[in-house]
């Protein structure tokens, strides 16, 4: 896989996996005192939605980034074999 690929996909995994951790379990308040609990609020479900369709987004891209690489190695095995 290119190498530039695999760095979006990074990329793109560590903000989804920071975004439900910080949903998860909320943040500190600037004193440290005590957790602040997450709210079922509009934003927050409107979060919820746009992290689903970025993991769903995630999906479709491996997907395609496998496909790609398959027929490639196919198309490589297939002009050896001429």
């Amino acid at each position: 896989m290119n190498q530039g690929m695999v760095f979006v996909l990074l990329i793109i995994t560590i903000s989804i996996i920071g975004g439900i951790l910080k949903a998860r379990y909320g943040h500190r308040d600037s004193n440290r005192e005590s957790l602040v609990a997450p709210r079922d609020d509009g934003e927050t479900l409107r979060l919820k939605e746009e992290v689903r369709a970025l993991k769903d987004r995630l999906e479709v891209l491996e997907r395609i980034t496998i496909e790609k690489e398959s027929s490639l190695n196919r198309e490589i095995e297939q002009l050896r074999d001429r």
